[in-house]
């Protein structure tokens, strides 16, 4: 069985490693890990803290969810709080030419980055969807990093929280950007999304995964197509400019129209039909997109 442990600190991540007491406790930049006699192999981490990791030279492979990832220069990796990684080879070796962020949620509380990251989708993308950088724009983002150091390093003052979350909010920003071009220069292996997406759903409507489970997560879509559901929809906003989840509820829609024309069932009836637990969440639903209630559009068409 897998040893599983979990970090809740800074200091603690620091402990472990045998690195000097942090210069912030919410926050730390590591770039070239010690030595340590920890055994990676086959154990899962998580931690309540937020990491962003640009790999520089590293050996081995890693997984994270249901994907196992092989390391490549140039690469950035986003773990928010609470999700599991796992270092699953003999060779896996930690990376010594990159860098790592890692910070605690208590930093960006009291800051508008507390609301505007979960704008970051990023964080909750699976490891197989990491973002790739070019040399140069691998140099624009070691250079918050560095400005984040130089903070770290001298007397902290009034100013130093304010200059260390400017420079991480810009560094993400930056990261936005890099992905929205990933996503344009990967167009031609995406253009077929909206089709793919299409064919799952009806698939699933049809089946009786919808009957014992009922309506698909998000996550669940993008599974069944080979990706997180974060980095579904962002794909999806990208090329239509709506996201997973408007196309799954316009496609519910769709159907319920359908059925509540082509048919004498019950309201109720349709809702239980569609995956819905509760019937009045459909209603709210069909008035939400439809503007009408269901008794309403059967009644005025």
């Amino acid at each position: 069985m897998s040893e599983f442990f979990r970090l809740k600190s800074i200091s603690e991540l620091h402990h472990l490693f045998g690195l000097e007491k942090p210069l912030h406790p919410l926050i730390t930049v590591i770039k070239e890990w010690p030595e340590t006699n920890f055994d990676f192999k086959d154990t899962k981490m998580t931690s309540d803290l937020y990491v962003i990791g640009l790999k520089g030279n590293v050996k081995g492979t890693f997984k994270y969810g249901r994907n196992t990832y092989d390391y490549e220069e140039g690469t950035l990796v986003f773990m928010a709080p609470n999700q599991v990684a796992k270092f699953d080879e003999a060779d896996a070796d930690l990376d010594r030419y990159g860098w790592n962020i890692f910070f605690h949620p208590d930093l960006i509380r009291k800051s508008t980055l507390a609301n505007a990251i979960k704008d970051y989708s990023f964080f909750d993308y699976g490891i197989n969807e990491a973002l790739h950088v070019s040399d140069k724009e691998k140099l624009m983002l070691t250079d918050f990093v560095q400005k984040i150091e130089i903070e770290l390093e001298q007397n902290i003052d009034k100013h130093s929280q304010e200059l260390i979350l400017a420079n991480l909010e810009s560094l993400l920003k930056y990261c936005r950007r890099y992905y929205d071009r990933q996503f344009y220069t990967r167009t031609n292996l995406n253009k077929d999304l909206v089709d793919r997406f299409n064919k799952f759903l009806e698939s699933y409507f049809s089946s009786d995964e919808l009957k014992n489970k009922g309506i698909p997560t998000i996550s669940k879509c993008g599974e069944s197509m080979n990706m997180s559901g974060g980095y579904l929809s962002d794909l999806l906003r990208l090329e239509t400019g709506r996201s997973a989840k408007d196309h799954l509820h316009d496609f519910i829609i769709e159907k319920a129209k359908t059925m509540l024309l082509g048919s004498n069932t019950t309201v109720s009836e349709v809702a239980y039909g569609l995956g819905f637990e509760y019937p009045q969440y459909f209603g709210r639903l069909f008035k939400n997109k439809t503007g009408l209630n269901p008794t309403d559009y059967r009644t005025l068409n």
